[in-house]
């Protein structure tokens, strides 16, 4: 049986890999839960799946679940040690990090710390300590599989090809809810519009940023890291009904691809039984229902969120950090109707050019950039 840790719980990757553990009750069990402040949930979790530890946010978040869980005796911790002390908790075989945001950075090092096989659903931790995390994995043998659907079929159609160079990594991207309308059009959408992606289930934030194109770009960084490639042979491609998940084309030409709905619980469980195969409910492709598979070229003139990426992940040091944290923030803004959709750009433009720092920046280094994007941004734009 394989005992999982599991931070951000109560999200959507979390939520999903707790239907799979649900779905294969013999095959896995749920030691440690971590979630931010949706004490009602995570209730409910601990009730139905029985960890031994749990984490919330914040002390007075902890007090009332310790009140209200007081019958199941479960420890309850808070804040970042308790978040880390889920992350590492002793008796997890795998950590799947499906917590948003560069929080998720210090629980991961903890895990990989710990040797813990990391199940990979926080693209930030790659994006802004990508350096720090792969050094830290490879140091202890800790396997970093990935949960993010196009980087899980980016992995699967590496498999069995161990020592083939990759030519290309072909990552896809639906293009979000507004592809093909112009930089004018993008002037008036609501944030009602921005949450209506047309594939996908997933959070608030995550959803704001395949609108953005923010997300894929954020995917541009953490798939350098992930597969040890150069931003250059990197290459997104607009596919708008999400069937085409990702591909690698290898030197011979051959192009390696993995096709499926658009169900993230396909990667997670993957990440979970690799090398492994097992059944999963859910739909499935019906080639013969399908018209057309379409491909295309981004529009990065409108949508800025790729070459923001590229040119972080180029110049590197502290510029990938300034970037997410900006986006991290300024989303933050949008999702409270603060801002406009094409203010988001504005503000990751102005940090990233406001950006100074080593070129291999330490932890503390990264958090401190975090809070200084977040005084430049107010200083400037509030």
């Amino acid at each position: 049986m394989k005992k999982i840790a599991l931070i951000g719980s109560t999200g959507s990757i979390g939520t999903q890999t707790l239907e799979i553990v649900r779905n294969h009750p013999e095959e896995y069990k749920v030691v440690a839960l971590a979630c931010g402040r949706n004490l009602e949930l995570l209730e409910a979790e601990m009730r139905e799946f029985h960890p031994s530890f749990v984490s919330v946010g914040d002390e007075e978040g902890a007090a009332s679940l310790r009140a209200s869980t007081r019958d199941l005796g479960i420890p309850v911790g808070f804040g970042m040690s308790g978040l880390c002390e889920a992350a590492a908790y002793p008796d997890a075989d795998v950590t799947v990090t499906a917590i948003v945001g560069m929080v998720g950075i210090q629980p991961t090092l903890a895990a990989i710390e710990a040797g813990k096989t990391i199940a990979l659903a926080n693209k930030e931790t790659l994006v802004t300590a990508g350096h720090l995390v792969t050094k830290a994995a490879k140091e202890r043998g800790v396997k970093i599989l990935p949960v993010d659907s196009e980087h899980s079929a980016i992995f699967q159609s590496l498999q069995g090809n161990t020592g083939n160079r990759i030519a290309r990594i072909l990552l896809t991207a639906s293009g979000g809810p507004f592809r093909g309308r112009t930089r004018e059009e993008l002037k008036q959408v609501k944030l009602a519009d921005a949450l209506k992606h047309p594939n996908w289930s997933m959070g608030q934030k995550i959803t704001i940023d395949s609108a953005t194109m923010v997300n894929k770009g954020l995917e541009v960084i953490e798939a350098t890291w992930l597969f040890d490639v150069e931003p250059e042979r990197i290459e997104v491609l607009v596919q708008p009904q999400s069937i085409i998940h990702s591909a690698v084309e290898y030197e011979d030409g051959a192009v390696i691809a993995q096709l499926g709905t658009p169900d993230m619980k396909l990667p997670i469980q993957y990440a979970l039984t690799w090398p492994a195969r097992v059944y999963l409910p859910g739909d499935r492709l019906d080639f013969t229902k399908l018209s057309a598979i379409e491909l295309a070229q981004p529009d990065r003139k409108t949508f800025l969120g790729l070459d923001f990426a590229y040119r972080a992940a180029k110049e590197g040091g502290i510029l990938p950090t300034a970037m997410n944290a900006a986006n991290e923030y300024a989303v933050a803004h949008f999702l409270r109707e603060e801002i406009s959709f094409l203010d988001i750009y504005d503000w990751i433009e102005y940090a990233m050019d406001t950006a100074s720092g080593s070129k291999e920046p330490s932890l503390e280094e990264i958090l401190a950039e975090e809070k200084a994007v977040e005084e430049r941004l107010k200083a400037r734009f509030r």
